[in-house]
């Protein structure tokens, strides 16, 4: 995972918090479940990538 792919991720992940935050305070359900949606998103988006990373041996010098 680039460094660009994990600051993709990190923005994204906030960014949910942040309108899940913003749902729950303002009792607006909708918003609440994006914003649920874009932090489970992100979060898969890492683990993918992780995982995908964690397979790769590095190489023996």
């Amino acid at each position: 995972m680039s460094i660009f792919e994990k600051a993709k991720a990190k923005a994204e992940e906030l960014l949910g918090r942040a309108e899940e935050l913003y749902g729950e305070s303002h009792g607006d359900a909708a918003a609440t479940v994006a914003g649920e949606a874009h932090v489970l998103e992100a979060e898969a988006e890492e683990e993918r990538e992780r995982r995908s990373g964690g397979d790769e041996a590095p190489a023996a010098s």
